[in-house]
């Protein structure tokens, strides 16, 4: 048996986000069958080992690509593995209160039903038949979507046949992320027009038209970072890009450290983009770090002290209150935990504007992007379309083999 965790470092205390669920359960595993984590020779392999005369395989795939199914074919080919003994961990698990909770459907089934019921229990007084049809439709509609979907057969009749009692309400806290626009944009969004910097031998031409959301990957994550820099003017780079004159963005860094360099509480960090006399009150400023958890005195605490989630949480803050019609996203699900990671999903999926997102969130970049842009050394590739189509498009790939 293949047992594929989810993706991502353990860290050394496996706080609760959806890349460290499968660690857990790989140190229960190794804990109750007393197997081996002997560092073997195959890079990626965490234990092995038997249970009930059966071997075992933990194997930790190095990229979200392993999700699309290439990566996970060759490591069947290289154990000579059943196919149908392969069992992946990864974000239809979540360990909580020390209880393990897998998703009938997948994490976003059940974030929007168990908000649901949450939502039916403050109705104390509707009649119990009215409810259970509230949720039967909710789960018609979702299956309905799920459908559409070449990999979710299995997952439509895992929903199909869950028993109303099954939904729970969730009593966990869920931020509140809305992006609004100040204005919308025009028909000008972005034109890059022989733009080579750093790592990349090809100069990149492309043009982004309106509600077009880009999840922009490369195999070398630094060449993507370069790209955010210097579309945000940061770094200095050959050839020239352009924003439309109605444009206005908004970046989250891959590495945001710059931000907090200043003993200031969060109230006063958060003023520092305040634009109004309205915007620099501090029941204003409060409003948004209230939205991202930061309530009472939490957001008066020094923005030194914050750890990697909350910075995440700090920057969202600041991007929802410029209201921008273009927002700029490296990994923005790092560090992030379950709650906010969807909430954040859910956002970048209803927002009116444009976007670019790199992330190695597979689920995440399948349900917002519609336009993939990758870029290797030696090119680009340029494609409309869902990134699932885009891993397992063949033409896709003979032209991903020609960029690196």
């Amino acid at each position: 048996m293949l047992l594929l965790v989810g993706l991502g470092n353990p860290g050394s205390n496996y706080t609760n986000t959806r890349h460290n669920i499968g660690f857990k359960i790989i140190d229960a595993i190794n804990s109750h069958f007393k197997l081996s984590k002997q560092k073997p020779k195959f890079k990626g392999l965490l234990t092995t080992g038997n249970i009930d005369e059966k071997k075992i395989y933990a194997i930790k795939p190095l990229t979200f690509m392993n999700n699309s199914g290439t990566a996970i074919k060759e490591l069947i080919d290289y154990f000579k593995i059943d196919a149908k003994d392969v069992f992946v961990f990864h974000d239809d698990m979540d360990i909580d209160f020390g209880k393990i909770t897998h998703y009938t459907g997948n994490y976003t089934f059940w974030y929007e039903s168990s908000q649901l019921a949450l939502k039916q229990r403050a109705q104390q007084n509707k009649k119990a038949e009215e409810k259970k049809k509230e949720l039967e439709e909710f789960i018609a509609r979702f299956s309905a979507n799920v459908a559409k979907s070449k990999q979710a057969t299995s997952r439509k009749k895992m929903i199909e046949k869950l028993d109303i009692q099954d939904i729970k309400p969730s009593p966990r806290r869920y931020p509140g992320i809305i992006f609004e626009m100040e204005r919308e944009s025009g028909d000008q969004i972005l034109t890059i027009d022989n733009l080579k910097f750093e790592g990349i031998n090809s100069p990149l031409n492309f043009i982004l038209n309106k509600n077009d959301k880009v999840v922009l990957y490369s195999k070398d994550s630094k060449i993507s970072t370069k790209f955010y820099e210097v579309i945000n003017g940061l770094i200095s780079s050959e050839g020239s890009f352009s924003w439309g004159s109605t444009i206005k963005t908004s970046y989250l860094p891959l590495n945001n450290d710059h931000y907090f360099n200043e003993n200031i509480n969060l109230v006063d960090w958060l003023r520092q983009w305040s634009v109004t006399e309205e915007e620099r009150e501090e029941v204003f400023i409060r409003g948004f770090l209230g939205k991202m958890l930061f309530s009472g005195e939490e957001a008066l605490k020094s923005c030194k002290v914050l750890s990697g989630g909350e910075k995440v949480r700090c920057i969202l803050s600041k991007m929802m209150m410029e209201r921008s019609n273009f927002l700029m996203l490296d990994e923005p699900t790092n560090h992030l935990d379950l709650e906010t990671i969807q909430t954040l999903n859910n956002s970048l999926i209803k927002f009116k504007g444009n976007l670019i997102l790199s992330t190695h969130d597979f689920e995440f970049a399948n349900s917002v992007g519609n336009r993939i842009i990758e870029i290797g050394p030696k090119g680009f590739i340029d494609k409309l379309m869902s990134f699932e189509d885009y891993l397992n498009d063949k033409k896709v790939e003979e032209l991903r083999n020609k960029i690196y």
